[in-house]
């Protein structure tokens, strides 16, 4: 069995962190960390209304023994060691106020530590940053972590498999961000 971090910021898309939560959790340990700006997000584009006072809410959803829960202000976690030995972090959807931080080394929730963990062990690291367009110090934040290994993937669909739903979307852009860490998946049709 494998561990990942997952994080999810307060970005719009969080519904493709928790689908990659629950794609991980059927054969690996998950490691989430949800920011407090999140809760507004996924409580205002999702069906789930979930609150960061209440856990067993959101472990009752994946309803897993492999999903551990951690508070964005905890950086005595386990994860925001590099001793804690996982196989990659994602932050999906990532806000530009991560991006910035994880690029210039600022650690300052636990977030932004576990990547900088992830980094500097040289594991692997795949952010979704959501926002468009990009300005300038936004692509010169992806270019800088870019240049070090990290995989920056905008959450954009594809439309060779003729999705129809919204969910079709989403499943592809899940789908491609698994693949791109190695994780075996089939959200999506593939090209043919």
């Amino acid at each position: 069995m494998k561990r990942y971090i997952i994080a999810i910021t307060g970005a719009s898309g969080s519904i493709l962190g928790i689908n990659i939560t629950k794609e991980l959790l059927i054969n690996n340990e998950v490691h989430l960390i949800i920011s407090n700006h999140a809760f507004d997000v996924i409580n205002s584009e999702t069906e789930f209304i979930w609150q960061s006072v209440n856990i067993d809410e959101i472990k009752q959803y994946f309803n897993s023994d492999r999903l551990f829960i951690h508070d964005t202000n905890n950086q005595s976690a386990p994860i925001s060691s590099g001793s804690f030995i996982t196989d990659g972090m994602f932050i999906v959807p990532c806000s530009m106020k991560t991006l910035s931080a994880v690029a210039n080394g600022y650690a300052n929730n636990l977030i932004t530590r576990a990547a900088d963990v992830i980094i500097k062990e040289g594991r692997r690291l795949l952010i979704a940053p959501r926002e468009m367009p990009f300005s300038a110090i936004h692509l010169e934040n992806m270019s800088r972590l870019s240049r070090i290994g990290v995989i920056i993937a905008p959450p954009n669909p594809a439309f060779y498999h003729n999705p129809k739903t919204i969910d079709e979307l989403i499943g592809y852009m899940t789908g491609k961000m698994l693949d791109l860490m190695g994780v075996a998946n089939k959200h999506f049709k593939r090209w043919e």
